[in-house]
């Protein structure tokens, strides 16, 4: 599967799943690939990672590859617990067993750090576990608009 075609899918993946537990939506959606191009383009940040023991990103829009400092290829080969500081890990870590069990984490604040090492405070986001269309889990995504430069 070509990268665009993937990327169409798992965006479909996202949105279905988020809808499915949360009863909201992100973006008004019309088809497969005018939703991708709506989140691609949004002034929101949408990122996911895979379901490993240790996930590892797996999708950014361009707002989130923007605020993280860092290429498609880089951001994709990130370990997702890379994405807050150290101290800050353990907090972030609970928050994402209550997400795997509750199927979505809302209103959660935390810490980020960008790859030149930029701190930010993210508020209000909302993390969920995400299904293919088989039903199968295969990772978890978080969506926020909400950002404080520190």
């Amino acid at each position: 599967m070509e990268l665009l075609d993937w990327k169409i899918s798992h965006i479909k993946n996202l949105l279905d799943s988020f809808e499915r537990l949360t009863g909201k939506t992100i973006i008004e959606r019309l088809n497969p690939e005018l939703d991708y191009k709506a989140i691609q383009e949004g002034e929101f940040v949408l990122v996911s990672h895979n379901g490993a023991q240790d996930p590892i990103l797996n999708f950014g829009n361009e707002f989130a590859l923007n605020l993280w400092e860092m290429d498609w290829d880089s951001f994709t080969k990130t370990p997702s617990r890379k994405t807050a500081e150290v101290d800050l890990r353990e907090s972030r870590q609970e928050m994402l067993e209550v997400a795997e069990h509750k199927g979505y984490f809302d209103k959660y604040e935390g810490i980020r750090i960008s790859s030149s090492g930029k701190r930010f405070k993210i508020k209000d986001a909302i993390i969920w576990n995400v299904f293919n269309q088989e039903g199968v889990k295969i990772g978890q995504a978080a969506y926020f608009n909400q950002i404080d430069h520190l």
